[in-house]
């Protein structure tokens, strides 16, 4: 009880310090609240080999719908707000047919930005555009510990300052027996180098879900090729289960096309898990394109050999 009563006061002191950083003048003029209302519809025809023989199947990849906006309090304040679903549009209906996603409340201004509910802790988030192959079957999240959206949770991201930047998420506990979590990350540059020609995080996690974490995260344009590289130390919070690894991947476009590589690797106490992934995208427009993806992997820890060949359609809305 008394851990749950110092959690709660500690994430109080943590949101009252922040409100109290905001700036406290007047509206000029009435805003007009945002609301824009979005949509990612991705499914596929994949064969899947799990290691005990392969079958067809239809998958949808994390398609999604969603409402975000915010509306304007005073002249350097602002109220923000998502809602967020992931929708399976080929096997699950009824009820089983919505989960939930990043949904929070919060405020934005020169000091930054804070939000409270649920959400990608910044360790997540801090990875920018290296996972070339994210939602399908080579996500980093399918080898790597880290790929967090937790509940209970305050999060802080600052502005920029000469590119720089510092994130946090604060993971309340509900449970008296498990501590409450922290995430923290500094960032340079821009994930899309649009503005930089280089980005860089690093970031870790303390007792979050059960792991403590080190991360860090690197890419860059080589002519007109992206690369990146991320590397990663995790254990478990009794210090059990030890294991590093990394992530190298590469993009280049060729018209309309797009060819991606990755290859990932975690080497745990027990073997190394391996995975490697190619495909390419061809995209009609900004919202719509369709892709072709392989992915193998070579799982030391439970002797296993997966293969999986995807093809399919996405459009955003």
């Amino acid at each position: 009880m008394a851990h749950m009563i110092n959690s709660q006061k500690n994430t109080l002191f943590i949101a009252g310090a922040l409100l109290l950083a905001a700036p406290h003048t007047t509206v000029s003029a009435a805003e007009e609240p945002t609301f824009d209302f979005y949509g990612r519809i991705n499914i596929s025809l994949q064969q899947s080999d799990n290691g005990s023989g392969s079958e067809g199947e239809v998958v949808s990849n994390a398609s999604r719908i969603g409402v975000k906006g915010g509306a304007q309090l005073t002249d350097s304040l602002e109220v923000i707000y998502q809602l967020e679903w992931q929708v399976d549009v080929a096997d699950l209906g009824g009820d089983d047919n919505l989960r939930s996603r990043n949904q929070f409340v919060g405020l934005r201004g020169n000091f930054g930005e804070v939000t409270i509910g649920r959400r990608d802790t910044v360790l997540k988030t801090m990875q920018g555009d290296i996972d070339k192959f994210s939602d399908y079957e080579a996500d980093v999240k399918a080898l790597f510990e880290g790929e967090n959206r937790t509940k209970n949770t305050l999060s802080y991201y600052s502005p920029k300052w000469n590119q720089f930047a510092v994130a946090a998420s604060y993971v309340v506990s509900e449970d008296d027996t498990i501590d409450d979590g922290i995430s923290i990350a500094v960032t340079y540059g821009d994930e899309d180098l649009d503005d930089t020609s280089y980005y860089l995080a690093a970031g870790m996690d303390s007792k979050v879900e059960g792991y403590d974490i080190i991360r860090a995260v690197g890419y860059t344009n080589v002519g007109e090729t992206m690369v990146g590289l991320m590397w990663q130390d995790q254990e478990q919070v009794d210090g059990t289960a030890q294991a590093d690894g990394y992530v190298v991947s590469a993009q280049r476009p060729f018209g309309k096309f797009v060819a991606k590589i990755q290859y990932q690797m975690m080497d745990f106490e027990n073997g190394r898990d391996n995975s490697l992934a190619f495909g390419a995208d061809y995209r009609f427009t900004r919202n719509t394109k369709v892709f072709a993806w392989y992915t193998g992997r070579d799982l030391e820890t439970i002797n296993a050999d997966q293969s999986y060949v995807a093809v399919g359609i996405e459009h955003r809305f």
